[in-house]
Parts: structure tokens; C-alpha cells; sequence
């Protein structure tokens, strides 16, 4: 029987999910979305090429909800020749507010997408990565630059993704011996749709920001799924356990401060 490798994407709906479910499609049978609103992907991957577009499927799941995990586990498995390869959970999403004006309900709701969703997940799909016969296998969660730097405005989002990072990196050092690695992406600010139409609203918006970032530039949602697929590839089967920022060098450090004492036209 043919193996049918398999990458799982959870949040396989958004911008991000569905580029990475474009470059994941080059190197796995089958590509997997898991989202609790399925039709807004549906024109979106009837436009990839057919090549790619063949190969995607899509499962309405809650990913906050075990008992509908483990439906689409077994949903999954039931494919003439299912072969697990690559887990990516990206689903996640966060609303500004202060800690102040945090609700309790809020609070919940942030951790139980941006960090419980992410166990609940792997936890659901853990016994098919290691009964899995791929050479190559992976976990690769999606945190934020937002869970390695403190920021005003996202705690519970903020508090989950470092959370993220830590599970990570207990994947890492747990299941290693059963050749599944894990690795966490940590994008900054992308170019999603949804931040074309603020700019267009608000140009001054990436006025703002760009100063943060060294390459003055916001991300784009091909430079963070082009990471995820190089993660899951045997290019990075020595990469083990790492938290790799995409942010266009947000994280390096605060370039604004440095340049309000800086005499050098460099700064």
C-alpha cells in the first residue's frame, strides 16, 4: 500500500495557515486543515494551482474541544494509507485590551486558543506521530514575537504564546526518542489581508511600526510558511526543541531607543 504522508494544520483557514498549506503541499500526499469555519478557505484553495489544490482537505473541528480532536484523528487515520509527518498548530487570535480591562471569560478564552488548543491537539494526534513510519517528523507550533517580548495591549494572548514556546521545547525533549522533533515559528507583524485593509484605512499605522523593525518592512505570510516548511523538511532534522523568530528583527532588540541616543547616520 502507498504511504500517504500527511501535514495536520489547525487555523488552516487564515492567511498564514493556508500559505502554509501551500508550501507544505510540495512535500506531503496530503494536507489536513482543521478549523471551526471551513468556508471561508473553500475559494482561497480552489485558486492554488491543481496540483496543490487537490491535495488539500479540510475537517470543521474545534480545536479547543478534545471529543472533536479525536473524531478528526480518527477521521484522519482512516485514509487508505494515512501517514502522520507534520502537525502545525496554528490556530490562535487575540484582542487588544489591557490587563486592566481584561474579563476573567476573556482570559479563558485567549489561553484555552493560544496555548490549550495547541496541547489538546498534540495530545490528540501524539500516538499517530509515533506509530507513524515517516523518517521525518514534526511538530511545529506557531507562537508570536509577542510571547518572547513583554507588550502592552494582548496579556492573555502574550502570556499563552511564551507558554507555547516552554510546551514546545517539552515536546522536544519528551518524544525526541521516537524521531519526532518539535520547533516553534514566532512571526512578528504580518501582511495578512486583514492588516492590508488597516493600512489602507490607516497608512499611518505601518508608519508606526515599521520603526521597530530593523528591515522596515512587515513580514510576509510566505516568509513564515517557508519557515514552517523548511522546519518540516530532512533539511532541519538536526533542529531540535529551537524557537525561530520571523519578524524582520523585531526581537533583536529596541532600534527606536538605540536610535534616540545614536549621533551616527547608521542609526
Amino acid at each position: 500500500m502507498d504511504r500517504l504522508s500527511i501535514a495536520v494544520i489547525t487555523g488552516g483557514t487564515g492567511d498564514i495557515g493556508l500559505a502554509i498549506a501551500r508550501h507544505l503541499a510540495r512535500t506531503h500526499s496530503e494536507i489536513v486543515l482543521l478549523d471551526i469555519d471551513l468556508d471561508k478557505s473553500r475559494q482561497s484553495v480552489l485558486n492554488f494551482p491543481p496540483e496543490i489544490s487537490k491535495k488539500i482537505t479540510g475537517i470543521t473541528c474545534d480545536v479547543t474541544d478534545p471529543s472533536a480532536l479525536s473524531q478528526a484523528v480518527d477521521t484522519i487515520l482512516s485514509m487508505k494509507g494515512a501517514s502522520l509527518k507534520t502537525l502545525v498548530n496554528n490556530a490562535g487570535g487575540t484582542r487588544v485590551a489591557s490587563l486592566h480591562e481584561m474579563t476573567p471569560s476573556a482570559w479563558k478564552a485567549e489561553i484555552s486558543l493560544n496555548l490549550d488548543a495547541a496541547y489538546f491537539c498534540f495530545n490528540a494526534f501524539a500516538d499517530a506521530l509515533k506509530q507513524s513510519p515517516e523518517p521525518c517528523k514534526s511538530v511545529i507550533n506557531i507562537s508570536s514575537a509577542n510571547g518572547i517580548l513583554g507588550t502592552f495591549g494582548n496579556p492573555a494572548y502574550s502570556t499563552a504564546k511564551a507558554g507555547l514556546i516552554h510546551f514546545t521545547r517539552t515536546i522536544a525533549l519528551e518524544y525526541g526518542k521516537y524521531g519526532i522533533r518539535a520547533n516553534v515559528v514566532a512571526p512578528g507583524t504580518v501582511m495578512t489581508d486583514a492588516w492590508k485593509v488597516k493600512m489602507e484605512s490607516n497608512p499611518n499605522v505601518f508608519e508606526n511600526l515599521k520603526k521597530w523593525y530593523p528591515l522596515g518592512r512587515l513580514v510576509e505570510v510566505d516568509e513564515v510558511a517557508s519557515v514552517v516548511a523548511f522546519l518540516a523538511s530532512e533539511h532541519a532534522t538536526g533542529i531540535n526543541g529551537v524557537c525561530l523568530p520571523v519578524d524582520g528583527g523585531l526581537t533583536a532588540g529596541m532600534p527606536p531607543v538605540a536610535r534616540s541616543f545614536g549621533v551616527s547616520e547608521h542609526l
